[in-house]
């Protein structure tokens, strides 16, 4: 109980860190990248240079198929549904649509160009690309909408609140149980049956 209360208000001064997050009504018409900065970004006003550099995760200035799996939420447990072929499959559609030399990953320069002449990417309806860690996306995703700065531990008890905490408690269970081992010189429950003495 404890370490949840802990986690609840260490999240709390997280959300208080980074700021409100009013997400704006997302026009019926919007394509996919509109929809993805504004639900997982919470930025309404962006060109493609700035979406490209965002989602360019090691800044090498070129989208890899990495980058694109990762872009759509594809790395995600969310999409763990989804088998591997289908997200590799429409990640080399994007590729395809914007790799004008057919480097295999796309340029800045391809993207804001592409863009420019109306190219967009495509929404395979896989929603809006979760690729945050878990604290992020619980925040934006759970925390934001249905509780807010002034939250109290009481308030904190949707399904998804408590799944959340759980896992906290179970990582740090687990970090507990590491750190006993690594105290100890001899690990038994890592030596084989077959070597260990009888009695």
């Amino acid at each position: 109980m404890i370490l949840r209360i802990a986690a609840a208000f260490a999240l709390l001064n997280l959300v208080l860190a980074h700021g409100g997050h009013d997400q704006q009504p997302i026009p019926a018409d919007a394509d996919w990248t509109v929809r993805h900065m504004s639900e997982e970004h919470h930025i309404t006003s962006f060109d493609a240079g700035s979406f490209f550099n965002l989602h360019d995760y090691d800044g090498s200035n070129e989208w890899t198929l990495d980058d694109i799996l990762k872009t759509y939420g594809l790395r995600h447990e969310s999409t763990d549904h989804i088998p591997y072929d289908e997200k590799e499959k429409a990640a080399r559609s994007v590729i395809k649509l914007y790799d004008r030399d057919q480097s295999g990953s796309i340029s800045f320069a391809e993207y804001t160009i592409g863009t420019a002449q109306g190219l967009t990417l495509p929404d395979f309806g896989w929603g809006p690309g979760h690729h945050g860690d878990d604290e992020y996306e619980y925040e934006i995703h759970h925390f934001e909408k249905f509780h807010g700065d002034d939250a109290t531990e009481e308030e904190l008890n949707h399904p998804e609140d408590i799944a959340h905490f759980q896992k906290h408690e179970m990582l740090e269970q687990q970090a507990e149980r590491q750190e006993a081992m690594d105290r100890m010189r001899i690990v038994e429950a890592n030596i084989p049956m077959k070597f260990r003495r009888n009695g």
